[in-house]
């Protein structure tokens, strides 16, 4: 066995161990989360070990995949009739966006790039994937971005329903299948992986979204991937983390906590405007709104909104389109910065 394939087994065996202890402990994206954690800990303790290059873009393409999957025909549909929302969901998310990046820059000393992935409301996976190819401090964004997470989808819920939530079944879709996954990611690590060298950010995550959602649409393609493959990617995408997580001494993780709840705060209050201006400019339900533009996971806020008893189709397509937005609207801000 060569030191690299050691190296690679060793991360996945730390890893996987690390994502189903966050599993049942019922934390949300555990596969991410656990396996960083579990993995980031055993390199501090000087264990050896490595992700492939390749294995970190198939987790992307995976991701993309899924992320894309929560767009159907019928919900374009509707778009037009959203158009209000829609337009306001981009203005919150480039005030949003903007105002963070500027509070961690001036108030806490981070760099641009750090600010603007860190900042990024509601895309954790594609801001971990850019940090992963070298732009910002992996620690920070990780770290700011789990907190965000961790925090909206323990307030989210119950503050949605005390407001006008009426309670709702949650039903998974089934699961796509065997022939086009494989087919939607062989075209994605097709297409991603030159993308990625001609320096799209995430490229494979990015390109991964647009296939399914196009598949999708076209009916080429239904339901999103098996749930043991999504989690299998966020564990490689957490294991790649976790390597390159660095010990944090108890001060810098203090400024960070700090860095932290500044951050959700601004992101919560914003988020809470522009739903109250949307609200009274198309009448649609508060709560429905604030779940449709709650800066967290995209998969976690459409399942609440699912379980509380909004309509799918607007929550799914809100958060599609924030991450479109968002993956346009970085590196945009990259370029301007530099």
């Amino acid at each position: 066995m060569t030191p690299e394939v050691k190296k690679t087994l060793t991360a996945g065996l730390i890893g996987t161990g690390g994502a189903v202890c966050a599993a049942l402990a019922g934390l949300p994206a555990a596969g991410l989360i656990g396996s960083s954690i579990a993995v980031a800990v055993a390199a501090t303790c000087g264990v050896a070990m490595a992700i492939p290059q390749r294995l970190r873009d198939v987790a992307f393409a995976v991701i993309g995949i899924s992320l894309g999957a929560g767009v159907q025909a019928d919900a374009l549909q509707q778009i037009g009739s959203w158009s209000v929302s829609l337009l306001v969901l981009a203005l919150s998310l480039v005030a949003t966006l903007l105002c963070g990046a500027a509070l961690l820059r001036r108030v806490f000393g981070m760099d641009a790039e750090t600010a603007l992935l860190a900042s990024s409301p509601g895309t954790m996976s594609n801001a971990i994937a850019i940090a992963l190819e070298g732009r910002g401090d992996v620690t920070a964004i990780t770290i700011l971005q789990v907190m965000r997470l961790l925090v909206l989808v323990a307030v989210v819920p119950p503050i949605a329903s005390a407001l006008d939530a009426q309670p709702g079944l949650l039903s998974a879709p089934a699961p796509m299948g065997t022939v086009p996954l494989v087919a939607l990611a062989g075209a994605t690590l097709g297409i991603g992986i030159p993308a990625a060298r001609r320096n799209l950010p995430a490229a494979c995550l990015l390109i991964g979204m647009i296939l399914s959602a196009s598949a999708h649409v076209t009916g080429l393609a239904q339901g999103p991937a098996p749930g043991w493959v999504i989690f299998a990617a966020f564990v490689v995408t957490g294991t790649a983390v976790g390597t390159r997580l660095t010990a944090i001494s108890p001060r810098a993780l203090l400024a960070m906590a700090r860095a932290g709840a500044m951050l959700i705060g601004t992101t919560v209050a914003m988020s809470l405007a522009f739903a109250s201006l949307t609200a009274v400019l198309t009448g649609l339900p508060w709560g429905q709104i604030w779940i449709a533009y709650a800066p967290g996971g995209v998969e976690a806020m459409a399942a609440i909104g699912l379980a509380l008893g909004y309509d799918p189709a607007f929550v799914a397509i809100h958060h599609f389109a924030r991450i479109v937005l968002l993956v346009i609207l970085v590196p945009l801000l990259f370029r301007r910065r530099r």
